[in-house]
Parts: C-alpha cells; structure tokens; sequence
C-alpha cells in the first residue's frame, strides 16, 4: 500500500505544472493547488503583501505535497477510511473537494446503508465504508472509481465548459476518466466504443 505522501506524489505527477484555463472554475493552479487554496492558507510567497497567480507560479512540489497531506487528508479525515478507499477518495478530494465525499456516500446509500449526503466524514460514514469494506474490500473500491467516473461524465453533461476534461478532441477518454479508472480494475474500464457512445451526445 502506497504511503499518503506517495498518493501525493502521484497526484503532483498527474496535477502538472502551472495553468490558468479560463474554464476551470480553480482559476490559476499548479500541482492541483489552487489560488483559492493559497489565499486561505495566506500563502503569500513572494511576499509582496498579495497572494496572486504570481505566487501560484512559486509554489514547489514540496509545498504541495505539506498542502495535501495536511489540508486534502488529514483534516477531512480520510485517513479513518478503510486503505482500499485512500488512494482514490484522496486523489478525487484534491480534484473535487467534498463532492468526493458526496460520491462516497451515495454509493454507501446505494448499498443499503442510510447516510446524509453532506460531504462531511463524519462517524457513520466511516462505518459504513469500513463495514463494506470488511465484506468486499476490491469491490468497493471499484465501485467508488465507478461512481467517480459517473460523477465527471454526468458533471460534463450538465456543464458544456467542462466536456473537454472527459473527452479529448480526437474523441478519446479525457483526463477527468482516465485519472478515475486508474483506480478501476482492467475489467470495469471503458472500452473505446462505450466511451464513445456514452460521450456521443456532445457532438
């Protein structure tokens, strides 16, 4: 089992370098660490009294690392959830803040348990994925992957802004899946054609 701070990196990898696409409601980012983030944790870096894309651009993989072991991990809790559900919840968590939370408890409500759908981990939430995972640990966390990937399609569907994240211009899986279904099995990952079908609407 990967460490937390092996998660992290990895999420650096994936996260990249600095960008500021006017469609990602983050704005100006690096390492998957938003503006947002920096000016509520007074990030001031460059210490001229503002935190701005200037200071976003300074950030170290270091940095980022302390911020989402911290801030993405800890302090949400994730570290009481089962191992299995770590690495995926975690990765959604820095992409999706508490949505990646909401996922989780939908899913566990699917599976017969009775939780609020409030994005906050709190006791009974940690029970029923601890009590899933006891039963069927490989299973939950793909369908925890599954559900993700449902949840950045059905986000694509709504919001036409952000359809270029699930599907490249050439028509293929778009960053938003292929980072969900590395936490899949083989066997539950779309092929080509069910990808295609699934993202035909969008013209």
């Amino acid at each position: 089992m990967y460490s937390v701070r092996d998660i992290a990196a990895q999420i650096i990898d994936r996260e990249g370098g600095y960008v500021n696409d006017p469609d990602d409601p983050g704005g100006p980012t690096k390492y998957g660490v938003t503006l947002g983030t920096m000016v509520r944790l007074g990030m001031d870096l460059n210490g001229d009294g503002r935190i701005d894309a200037r200071d976003v651009k300074r950030l170290t993989p270091e940095q980022a690392t302390e911020i989402f072991v911290d801030h993405y991990f800890i302090r949400p809790g994730l570290d009481k959830l089962p191992e299995i559900l770590q690495p995926s919840v975690f990765d959604m968590y820095v992409n999706a803040g508490n949505n990646a939370i909401r996922v989780l408890q939908r899913l566990l409500n699917d599976m017969g348990h009775r939780l609020a759908v409030d994005g906050i981990l709190g006791p009974n939430t940690i029970f029923a994925a601890t009590a899933a995972a006891e039963v069927a640990p490989r299973h939950i966390a793909d369908a925890y992957g599954i559900a993700r990937r449902n949840y950045y399609y059905d986000l694509a569907d709504r919001r036409e802004s952000s359809r270029k994240y699930a599907k490249r211009r050439d028509g293929g899986k778009g960053g938003w899946i292929t980072r969900a279904e590395e936490f899949i099995s083989p066997r539950y990952r779309l092929t080509p054609s069910e990808h295609a079908a699934r993202v035909a609407s969008w013209g």
